[in-house]
């Protein structure tokens, strides 16, 4: 089966859902865990923690962001994305888990919603949003078109977020697909 990639003008065409995305509380859509390089689990709970972010992903091993001791930088411990606009770019729901985000949120993510600091209750977790840009790379622009790419990290766009958000783990606990994802003080 031949993979489809949307035009810049395609996208477009399906802002007006994306930006319709709750504002204070909305759902998490789905989890994704990267257990090896190119590898994906989908999951329908996960456990979360500030010693490994979520359990069974390689973020730990595999980050390039190190603290000065050599130890991972829990600045982009969990990943996060805006199911609208990742199940718009990935055009069938079997290619959603391929962006490799961790948590798939039905909420927005920009910057005035969710500014850098904001912290997000999920389940029996709460994370905290960083300072750290997430932003397509390679692998994105090869599973899901380079137009994608551009669209999502364009200088006019780069305050929505669309490609998403890191965010620290602040309080150990599980999280299930279906759990309202909120705005905390």
């Amino acid at each position: 089966m031949e993979t489809v990639h949307l035009t810049s003008g395609q996208i477009e065409a399906g802002m007006d859902l994306v930006s319709a995305s709750p504002k204070e509380r909305g759902r998490l859509e789905a989890i994704v865990i990267r257990p090896r390089a190119d590898e994906r689990e989908v999951l329908k709970t996960a456990h979360l923690s500030p010693e490994g972010g979520v359990k069974g992903d390689r973020w730990a091993a595999s980050t390039s962001l190190r603290l000065p001791d050599g130890s991972p930088d829990p600045r982009t411990q969990v990943s996060l994305m805006n199911a609208r606009i990742l199940r718009l770019v990935a055009v069938t729901d079997d290619r959603v888990c391929l962006a490799g985000d961790n948590l798939i949120v039905d909420l927005d993510l920009s910057e005035t919603n969710v500014p850098v600091g904001q912290k997000l209750a999920i389940g029996d977790t709460v994370l905290q949003v960083t300072d750290i840009p997430h932003t397509g790379c390679g692998k994105f622009v090869e599973r899901f078109g380079a137009d994608a790419t551009r669209f999502i990290n364009a200088a006019s766009r780069k305050s929505l977020h669309l490609r998403g958000r890191y965010a620290r783990v602040l309080k150990t606990g599980a999280v299930n697909v279906g759990d309202t994802i909120r705005k905390v003080n």
